[in-house]
């Protein structure tokens, strides 16, 4: 996929004396269900290079050509194994006729999922399952983040908020009776992790790019646990951007606060929360109803949907999941979901190795 002429975007009368503004910045997340049950099998898949899912993500990432790329479900290595396979031996190699594409800056750190806890935070009667790790998860590092980026990544300054306890976030939505005192006083927010990853934009200012991947609000029972989590997850977003709102955030450092007003900034990821249907509606309302942050255009597919992923229902794809959210700092020149709309269709194998799909935003 071609990035649309600006001036056909735009409607501009493009001249030899006309001063051209600067270039949008493509920005995109992509769940890739790059995750497997056991620690080590992804770097194990990814030797092979005609690993068909590899293949099949690689080529719609070398299509639509992000300058910064998100990828939720991609499990974690220290060593960054997986993550270097991928990239030099799939994004670095064209796929299906698919130009190549480079990702120099790379960032990638632990999360919580399948780290244990060391308590039953699901009431089973044990506590070594995948739902008593701080984010559900067969194994650590398991449904990891990457961010690839074309423009520097200013590795020093990224904060990571991945040890913030749910308790210590005022009002926090923790259901009443569920957790003991023991559990709450471990239990972290964030099922994956949030962090506040720095990049230097070709203007020269730095934006920063927030990342995360809340737990599903579903997979639980009456107490409503997950919803109740993903609610405060996507929260703290609304208040680190929020002037005044986030001297409680504490981060993995120990450094608090949020994001000075001014600051640039893209909210992206797997976000979990559809705002019209689906149990978690209220919970991405505080984001795209957030007076910094331009939630308009809505990236849509060629069909005119805003879907991009679903819980396993009936209908793969019939929620909209999956977001980038630019600050008011910045003018939307176009945005879409990649959705090749039949079989046969550049980029349209992907579709039977993840149930997401990859949603893409232009901004100066």
């Amino acid at each position: 996929m071609m990035r649309p002429a600006l001036g056909a975007v735009l409607g501009l009368s493009l001249c030899a004396s006309c001063v051209a503004p600067a270039d949008p910045v493509r920005v995109a997340t992509f769940n890739v269900s790059f995750y497997r049950s056991e620690s080590g099998a992804l770097a194990r898949d990814l030797e092979a290079p005609s690993f068909p899912a590899a293949v099949a993500i690689a080529e719609v990432i070398q299509l639509v050509r992000p300058q910064v790329l998100l990828l939720n479900e991609f499990d974690y290595d220290a060593d960054g194994v997986a993550l270097r396979r991928f990239v030099d031996g799939f994004l670095a190699v064209g796929q299906n006729g698919a130009a190549p594409i480079a990702y120099p800056y790379r960032f990638a750190a632990e999360v919580n999922t399948g780290e244990p806890s060391g308590h039953d935070l699901d009431n089973d009667g044990r506590d070594d399952g995948p739902a008593d790790a701080f984010g559900f998860g067969r194994h650590p590092g398991n449904y990891g983040m990457v961010v690839l980026s074309q423009l520097p990544i200013d590795t020093a300054r990224v904060r990571t908020f991945r040890r913030f306890l749910w308790r210590d976030m005022p009002d926090a939505r923790i259901p009443d009776g569920f957790y003991s005192d023991a559990e709450l006083s471990v239990l972290r927010l964030s099922s994956k992790s949030h962090q506040d990853v720095p990049i230097r934009w070709p203007d020269g200012r730095v934006v920063h790019f927030l990342v995360s991947h809340p737990t599903p609000p579903v997979f639980d029972g009456p107490e409503d646990r997950n919803g109740r989590r993903n609610f405060d997850e996507i929260r703290l977003w609304a208040d680190y951007v929020t002037p005044g709102r986030a001297g409680y955030l504490r981060d993995d450092a120990g450094a608090r606060g949020g994001l000075e007003g001014g600051t640039a900034f893209v909210v992206a990821g797997d976000l979990n929360s559809d705002p019209v249907r689906g149990e978690a509606t209220a919970s991405i309302r505080q984001l795209l109803d957030h007076p910094r942050i331009r939630a308009r255009p809505a990236p849509r597919n060629d069909a005119g949907s805003t879907n991009s992923g679903d819980f396993a229902e009936p209908t793969p794809g019939d929620l909209r999941l999956d977001y980038v959210l630019p600050s008011t700092d910045f003018d939307v020149v176009a945005a879409g979901v990649f959705w090749p709309t039949r079989p046969g269709l550049p980029g349209a194998a992907a579709l039977t190795h993840t149930d997401h799909r990859m949603v893409w935003v232009d901004m100066r």
